[in-house]
Order: C-alpha cells, then structure tokens, then sequence
C-alpha cells in the first residue's frame, strides 16, 4: 500500500514531530562540515511553516550509546539550520521530559525547535516505548524526513508510530522511496549494478537480489579480493573474508547460472602500506605481490567497468573502488563517477547509493551531474534489495480514494 505523504496532510495550527537525519560531519572547529542532509530536509521544513504548523525536529548524531557527549550535541545543527532558513532556530537541552515539553507548549507560530541527540538516550535505539510516547507526546503529527534511519527499527523511526498518528512520509523520504522504486519496479535495461567497498558480508542479501535483476554486476574495491580469492587468485595481504570465499564462490556459479556478466578486476594498484604517499604501482589481478594489498581498481578494470556503466538505461552504484579517501588511491572510484555522469546525460536512470560512494561523488565534483544520490547508504541497498524498512513501513497507509 502507498503510504502518507506530508501532502496529504493539514498542517495549521498543528505541533507537527519531524524525524529528520542531522547526522551530519562537524570540524575541529564545532562547526558543521557539509551541510548536504540538512538541506535535503529544508523543502519539508519549509512546507510546515509556510502552512501555519509548528516544527519540532528530532535526529541523532553520531554513536554516544546512550551517553550525553557534549561532542555529539546538536547545537551546531541547530546553528547552521537557522542560517539556511533564515530564521531562528531553538535548540533544546534534551529531547524528552518537562522541560522539553514546557518548550514545546510554548512555541510560538513560525517557531522551528530541534531537539537534543536522541541517541544520549539508549531508549532510542532500544526502541524502548515509554521513551517512544514520550517523544510523542510532543506532537499531533508525525512526519518521517531520514530516509537514512528507515532501516533502524528505532523509538524515533517506529515506535513513536504507535503513540502519534498519522505517520507520514516528508518530502525527502517520498523522493528516496519514488526513485529507488524505480530502480526496483521499472528499470530500463540492460541494468548494470556496481558494487565497492571493504567487505561482502554487509551486502549478501543485496548482492544475491541483484542476481535476480541485473544485466551485468561489476564488483570492485576491498570485497573484490574475496571473491578474487575464491577463483584461486593470490591476493597478497588485501583483504579478504576468509569466512566468506565459499560463499563468493556460491555466487559466482549463481551468476553464471543466471546469465548475469559478474565482473571482477583484472588489474590494481598495490601498496605495501594503506597510507598517504605509499609507493605503489599497478599489476595484473593475478599477479599481486605476497607482500602488497590491493588499493585500487587498475586502469583495464576501470575502462572495461566504464564501457558497461555507459552502456546502461539503469545503472545502481554503492562502494568506492578503493581507498578513495587517500588521492593516489582514488583514480578507479573517480573514473567509475565519470562513467556514472556519462550516462545519465545520455538518459540513463542513475542512483549512487549514499554512503562512501555519495561522498567521493562530492569529492569528485560530481555530486549534481547524476540522476539521484541516496541520502542513506544502508537503508538504500537494503531498499534495493527488496528488504522492507521498518521506518517506511510504520506509517500511515494511503486509502484509496
């Protein structure tokens, strides 16, 4: 069933609770690093405004584990927020209890509150209900902006749900589930997956759906070496899964079974030293030094993992292509973003699924030269896996009319 919108919802004169996702990077400084999430929630935030409603903000940020980490407080957020919106923004000194209520009660037309860190609280990841109520005491409505979070059955995500209703989707949430239900329900072939990043073992679920979708799974960065090894490859010192290598093997003849082109690097630079100005140099897959690790997808890997990205009408992205966040490593993940842009422009439906790969795409300079980039890395491939979020599915079904 189709689930509520924030569109279909009255807004006036309601105290409206918004899960947003303000997990965002700070510097030395206190101060907010890249304020990418927190402007995705800004049309959300505007629409309750501009409709007469009260906004009361809730997110996490990082993992104190129910400790208060003065760190890890919002007030920076809350900072950067009011600059965005041009209009104050009051932060509260904890997100439940009297205080907090006596704030809300308080809130005037046209006033924005963000609450503190839900997770100083270990009932939020517990899922806890007196916790759950209490954060639903404070609104007549909830709205769920943190796609990012869906994932997580969390007191803020889904137990608020069963205090407050209706539940609705905001406006970033509906983007994130409309796009990525293109790439599950409505793919233009020949679709091509392309998957990085350091292990296998968080994407089984994701790599052994795409084996019922895809045209073609290019597999890159640390979890190649895994799948390297379970054809017999020697690796040197990259890192492998050695728990997981029959399993690659499993998936392997199920590919082939299935007639999906499963492509694996056939060369990479190598280091001794994952570190910044470690001498490395490229070689055949096949070919790595005892001594070395794998670093990076080599230059025929990249042109052949090119050509298929540029020949798709869908094309789903998630994990760098090595260790991007050291340049002399980030060549492979680079060329794969510059394949990426390539075929949107030429019509593709393209999705970078958050995370790493999101953040090498800003890196890269990249980031509004694609079709869609996922605001949640986990909650993205666990969507394109066909894997129901808890989140999502918490709020409020969409009658037919």
């Amino acid at each position: 069933m189709p689930k509520l919108s924030i569109d279909d919802l009255s807004l006036k004169n309601k105290r409206v609770l918004v899960r947003v996702d303000f997990n965002v990077p700070l510097d030395e400084g206190g101060r907010v690093a890249d304020d990418r999430r927190i402007r995705a929630a800004l049309p959300t935030i505007r629409k309750i405004l501009d409709e007469g409603g009260r906004p009361i903000l809730m997110s996490h940020l990082g993992r104190p584990k129910g400790q208060v980490r003065p760190e890890m407080s919002l007030e920076p957020v809350a900072r950067e927020l009011a600059r965005l919106l041009s209009r104050p923004v009051t932060m509260a000194g904890d997100c439940v209890g009297p205080e907090v209520e006596a704030l809300v009660a308080g809130q005037p037309a046209g006033g924005v509150i963000l609450l503190e860190n839900l997770r100083f609280h270990i009932q939020e990841t517990d899922n806890d209900p007196h916790f759950a109520e209490q954060l639903a005491s404070l609104g007549d409505i909830y709205i769920n902006d943190a796609f990012g979070t869906a994932h997580r059955a969390h007191a803020s995500t889904v137990g608020v749900t069963r205090y407050v209703q209706p539940a609705a989707a905001g406006y970033l949430m509906k983007k994130e589930l409309d796009i990525l239900g293109r790439a599950l329900t409505d793919t233009p072939r020949p679709y091509v997956a392309v998957l990085g990043g350091a292990k296998i073992s968080g994407k089984i679920e994701v790599i052994e759906s795409f084996l019922e979708r895809v045209d073609v799974l290019l597999i890159g960065g640390g979890m190649a070496f895994t799948f390297l090894k379970a054809r017999g490859l020697e690796v040197g010192r990259s890192l492998v899964e050695e728990d997981r290598v029959s399993l690659a093997d499993t998936i392997l003849h199920k590919a082939a079974e299935k007639g999906v082109q499963l492509l694996l690097p056939v060369d990479c630079r190598v280091a001794r030293a994952v570190e910044k100005g470690a001498e490395s140099h490229m070689v055949s897959a096949d070919r790595i030094p005892a001594d070395h690790i794998g670093v990076d997808i080599g230059p025929e890997t990249s042109q052949r993992f090119a050509e298929k990205i540029t020949a798709a009408r869908t094309v789903v992205w998630n994990g760098p292509m090595g260790v991007f966040e050291i340049d002399e490593f980030a060549a492979g993940t680079y060329r794969i973003a510059e394949a990426l842009v390539k075929a949107a422009a030429a019509g593709a439906l393209t999705v970078v699924g958050g995370g790493d790969s999101a953040a090498a795409m800003a890196r890269g300079g990249f980031q509004d030269r694609v079709g869609h980039i996922s605001t949640g890395g986990g909650a993205s491939l666990e969507f394109l896996a066909g894997t129901s979020l808890p989140g999502v599915e918490a709020l409020t079904e969409k009658k037919e009319s």
